[in-house]
């Protein structure tokens, strides 16, 4: 055939042309799109790798670790955490567990390059027959990529990302690196993260004790941490341990006899539990609340620090078990009279406090009966009236005003009016009620907010007496005339030069201990008569190391010099006298010298006792947390918080040498005639203050400064009181 030509034209060699230049075209858009294709999958690749987790970071990566708390003596008394881990590193883990892990979870873990063909085929079968998606097919090292930087979400994008962070792994880390990344991660149930915590909870051993059948059960657990819980389902575990013993004998890491021989290995029966970490939850908690804003929840439960702190364990499970014990009994016999006005019983609550005074580190802390049901801290958050344990300071005043144990007050009634914004004392007979009625107004006389008549407790008065029988009696007519004639206010900033810093009240009643204070500031206050006059901030850590035992923060006892050693050594043998023949006296059975001072308030509703030895200050509050309920009838501090008290001071000083208070430079013992205050002199004076010293006198004497007492010649025979 001729080609068509047309006006002049080849028409078939024009259809050619366009029909190659078409096609270039079509190839030329095809080119385009293909490298557009790949230029986006590449950054979508890019972008997708880029924000992925940097296997870079496992090289510094920690798991969580759980943190340490140790006691004065460095002994482990808690661990606080999120996820409670110890980390361990490979060559410490048995050969045994390691070898039960790869058996279970990855045969082939040696021979892989992270991702197993063979269990990707297997697991790919299960989804067709099964029709759905479940886990399965994951090497060790697969599990520690998803486990470490992933969610456990199953989506492909999960499975991709899971993809390309093993390989990642197995090119950056060595295949023990990576088995123990992993045994140290993989959680056991039980709150147990890693082996060495799951080894302590399940068995009560450390990692490197465990058997044969200890290690093939560990390595069982995880797969499904409550179903294989032994305590949980002891039938299923027993089946899983034993394949797992099974799978070791196939591969050649064990015998037939030590397969066999583990077989009939028991069962862990029952779970671990460290007394240790049921003592102190206040203190833990105290401490918790100090740390966290500082250094954060993260650090603080997740980073391994170590939190050595100022506890002392024994003197803490005294603290416990002395208040737990008396207030279960008081409890007992509260239940008639709660029955009888058909009221439900309402538990007694109660608190304790230890501080050393030689450098105010916090010894033992009780903030109320049971953490669990109320984590209200009574020890440092409760403020209640301290009753007769606030006179002591009353008598420090004095004391530093100018005043000595032998000076005289009157134990007698004590009658005030309010009128023009203060107490008016307007008779000390409120037998003569005809007198007082002249002076106050009938509506006054019956308004208790206008008259106020201290009285003693059991309505006893006794006339002269010294300072010294006022504060070993606790007579609250002497404390009150004593405050007078010091005023409250010097009172009160006695208190702040001690540390009590909540607000008292400017008033007479200040002086029976009618403000409210803390058992902690009313006891770091006494440590400075038993520390001679040295005032130190209480503390609670003595310092804190991250994991590699760098020190992060460190304390060292703040402290002042507030009173003189010759005050508080005169001050410190009056309160000897409350214990001696005083309210106090059941502290006589600590069978050590104590000073201290009871306290009772109205109702009564608040019953405590401070005291201290040389190496202790303790101080101990009871009461109901609602104060409208009253303790009862006769139920004082010396009834029920001294003996409280003695019986800690007993548990927390066992082991401890019996110390006497150490006497300071300038001291002159003198025989006082109890009537008139004054010295007096005899033939025999020396023999009887040697006797004196050593506990032997029938007769009274004190403690006072050679220049606090004028000496008279007077030859008085001395009566003892």
């Amino acid at each position: 055939m001729t080609p068509e030509i047309k006006n002049g034209y080849n028409l078939s060699n024009m259809k050619q042309s366009e029909t190659k230049t078409t096609s270039y075209f079509k190839f030329f858009i095809v080119v385009i799109i293909v490298a557009l294709f790949i230029l986006v999958l590449g950054k979508i690749t890019t972008n997708f790798i880029d924000n992925l987790p940097s296997i870079q970071q496992l090289g510094n990566y920690t798991p969580n670790l759980s943190t340490k708390v140790y006691d004065k003596d460095n002994n482990l008394i808690a661990e606080l955490f999120t996820e409670r881990r110890v980390l361990i590193p490979i060559n410490d883990i048995p050969l045994n567990l390691q070898n039960a892990f790869i058996a279970i979870e990855d045969n082939d873990f040696f021979k892989h390059w992270g991702i197993s063909i063979k269990s990707i085929f297997r697991a790919f079968c299960k989804i067709l027959l099964k029709g759905k998606v479940s886990e399965g097919g994951s090497t060790i090292t697969q599990q520690l990529a998803k486990t470490i930087f992933l969610t456990r979400d199953k989506t492909l994008i999960r499975k991709i990302k899971e993809a390309l962070l093993t390989l990642s792994l197995e090119k950056n880390y060595s295949k023990k690196e990576i088995l123990q990344f992993y045994i140290n991660q993989i959680y056991f149930g039980s709150g147990s993260h890693g082996v060495e915590v799951a080894a302590e909870k399940y068995f009560n051993k450390n990692i490197k004790d465990l058997n044969l059948a200890e290690c093939a059960m560990l390595a069982a657990i995880p797969k499904s941490p409550n179903y294989y819980n032994p305590f949980k389902n002891a039938k299923a575990a027993l089946a899983r341990r034993n394949i797992v013993l099974s799978k070791m004998y196939e591969l050649g890491y064990i015998s037939k006899e030590e397969q066999e021989q583990a077989s009939k290995e028991p069962l862990p029966s029952k779970e671990t539990v460290n007394i240790k970490e049921e003592k102190g939850h206040y203190f833990m908690e105290f401490l918790k609340i100090m740390l966290e804003p500082k250094y954060g929840i993260d650090i603080l439960f997740n980073s391994g620090i170590s939190i050595y702190t100022t506890l002392d364990i024994q003197a803490q499970i005294s603290a416990e078990k002395a208040i737990e014990q008396a207030l279960t009994k008081f409890d007992e016999e509260k239940v008639k009279v709660f029955k009888k006005e058909n009221k439900e019983l309402v538990k007694i609550q109660g608190a304790l406090i230890a501080v050393d005074p030689k450098n105010g580190a916090i010894r033992a802390m009780v903030g109320g009966r049971n953490f669990k049901e109320s984590q209200f801290n009574r020890a440092i958050q409760a403020k209640r009236q301290a009753g007769s344990a606030f006179k002591p300071f009353v008598y420090l005043t004095a004391i530093e005003e100018g005043f000595t144990p032998a000076t005289i007050l009157e134990d007698a009634p004590l009658v005030f009016v309010y009128k023009n914004n203060a107490w008016d004392l307007v008779s000390r007979d409120i037998t003569a009620l005809e007198t007082v009625a002249e002076i106050v107004p009938e509506d006054d006389l019956i308004n208790t907010n206008k008259v106020w008549v201290p009285t003693n407790y059991g309505k006893k008065y006794r006339g002269k007496v010294t300072l010294r029988t006022a504060l070993a009696l606790s007579i609250n007519t002497c404390a009150v005339e004593l405050i007078m004639k010091v005023t409250p206010i010097k009172v009160i900033q006695s208190t702040r030069n001690l540390g009590i810093t909540t607000p008292l009240s400017n008033s007479l009643s200040l002086a029976l201990g009618s403000s409210d204070v803390t058992l902690q500031e009313m006891v770091s206050a006494f440590a400075v008569f038993a520390s001679g006059g040295i005032k130190t901030t209480p503390y609670i850590i003595v310092k804190i190391t991250d994991k590699d035992g760098k020190i992060l923060e460190e304390n060292i006892p703040q402290q002042k010099e507030v009173l003189s050693s010759q005050t508080c050594f005169v001050l410190t043998n009056m309160l000897k006298a409350v214990i001696e023949k005083g309210s106090g006296w059941q502290a006589k059975m600590l069978g050590r010298p104590c000073a201290g001072k009871t306290g009772t308030t109205n109702g009564p509703s608040d019953a405590w006792f401070i005291g201290y030895t040389p190496q202790l200050v303790a101080g101990v509050w009871i009461g109901y947390d609602d104060r409208s309920i009253t303790l009862g009838d006769r139920v004082t501090g010396g009834v029920i918080a001294c003996p409280i008290w003695t019986n800690f001071m007993k548990g927390a000083l066992e082991g401890q040498p019996i110390l006497d208070f150490a006497e300071p430079a300038d001291i002159d013992w003198a025989l006082i005639d109890p009537s008139t205050g004054l010295l007096a002199l005899s033939k025999t004076e020396g023999a009887f203050i040697e006797a004196f010293k050593k506990g032997t006198a029938p007769t009274q004497y004190f403690n006072i400064s050679s220049s606090d007492i004028r000496k008279q010649d007077l030859d008085i025979e001395i009566e003892g009181f």
